[in-house]
């Protein structure tokens, strides 16, 4: 058994369609992953995909993108810009779990600030179990932690939410409610489907779990990024300050250029199932770990040109790649959230009313429309708690003067 790398974007496209490599990014931390929707492969990923898409449609994104988000973000964001400063790393973890307990289906029926507070302190938790990987303390400690905070966090959350989906289920048999009073969420898909997808409920806990933290976590990094590449990129261009406060599109292409850049995993890792051959020749023999190192395929200058390395919202991809890049995979495991995260790629000409921004752009925006700029007496600072390169503290403060 052998590592591969694959550093081009070619070769990487073509890994991620292959059928015999496994997901491998995520063996470390079971105790959160092991047998939720990333991980699975073949038929019991597909009939799991095939069911949770009945609720990852563009509708229901756009639903909660108009109708939803911009009550829960202003909510989140208020009592930050009435004190005049935030710390971006944990807002943005706030904001996005608040978003993504949406989607999800983790009810927080108190709607308090303290209840807010205390299920992020769950997320933190369930983010250092899905990295248990890259996790430099007792790693069998941390594994005993999470394995608590989930189980309290079913007593606290999940089980309430499942009896009154239940309920609701109900209602709709006896015709009490109608189809659209139901909550579009992960948690309803799956209850109201167990008999098509049977899963035990240490499974559905788990499925939870995964959609709070990887839509909060993901989203709430590439939040952090993209607002210091926007500070950075008015600094250097302090002509398009009034783009970020008037272009909606400038903000979503900001996004995008980071999600490339930056990706949230910088690598995606799989497991061969077979031997196989790409067609550039590389052989990847049954049992090997095939690394697909997204820094250098997202760079890759064959397709992103001589300027890849830079960061350029105004750049303008090849035909039939996307503006992030393979950051967010292709294939049967392509990232499911994607339209919800990062909207759609912006089209041609005038944006139509229906154009779907994604979470990221939308939170952004929201904070440059309240004046929010880097805190001039306290810089960034890296967290050192991880090898991946987070932010670990990053000071602000709003108003416009």
């Amino acid at each position: 058994m052998a590592d591969i790398t694959i550093t081009t974007f070619e070769e990487a496209r073509e890994c991620y369609r292959q059928k015999e490599l496994r997901q491998a990014l995520y063996d470390a931390g079971e105790v959160i992953m092991g047998d939720v929707i990333v991980n699975l492969h073949a038929a019991e990923h597909r009939d799991r995909r095939r069911l949770e898409n009945r609720l990852f449609r563009r509708d229901t994104f756009f639903h909660y993108e108009r109708e939803l988000f911009p009550e829960i973000i202003e909510e989140t964001v208020k009592p930050y810009v009435a004190e005049g400063r935030a710390e971006l790393v944990s807002f943005g973890h706030q904001l996005m779990m608040n978003l993504a307990a949406t989607a999800a289906g983790v009810d927080r029926p108190l709607g308090t600030p303290e209840e807010t507070f205390h299920l992020y302190s769950y997320l933190t938790t369930f983010i250092e179990g899905a990295t248990l990987a890259h996790y430099t303390g007792d790693v069998e400690a941390k594994t005993a932690e999470v394995q608590e905070a989930l189980e309290r966090f079913d007593d606290e959350f999940l089980k309430g939410g499942i009896s009154r989906r239940r309920a609701l289920l109900d209602q709709l048999d006896s015709g009490e409610i109608a189809e659209d009073e139901l909550p579009r969420d992960v948690l309803m898909v799956l209850l109201r489907n167990e008999d098509k997808v049977p899963m035990s409920h240490e499974s559905l806990r788990r499925e939870i779990a995964f959609y709070l933290l990887a839509g909060a976590h993901t989203s709430a990094t590439a939040f952090t990024r993209v607002m210091h590449n926007i500070f950075e990129w008015v600094a250097a261009h302090p002509e398009d300050i009034a783009r970020v406060r008037n272009d909606k599109l400038f903000v979503q292409r900001a996004t995008h250029e980071t999600i490339r850049l930056q990706p949230s995993s910088p690598v995606a890792m799989r497991w061969a199932l077979a031997d196989i051959e790409l067609s550039t020749g590389t052989k990847i023999a049954e049992g090997d770990k095939v690394i697909i190192d997204l820094i250098s395929v997202n760079r890759d200058p064959s397709v992103f040109g001589d300027s890849a390395e830079d960061f350029n919202p105004d750049r303008e991809p090849p035909e039939g790649v996307g503006p992030w890049g393979l950051s967010f995979g292709q294939g049967m495991h392509h990232c499911i959230g994607q339209d919800l995260a990062s909207g759609l790629a912006a089209p041609a000409g005038d944006v139509p009313d229906e154009h779907l921004f994604g979470l990221v752009p939308v939170g952004v925006q929201v904070m440059f429309d309240h004046g929010c700029r880097q805190d001039p007496d306290q810089p960034p600072e890296m967290d050192p708690s991880t090898s991946r390169p987070y932010f670990g503290n990053y000071p602000v403060v709003f108003g416009n003067d």
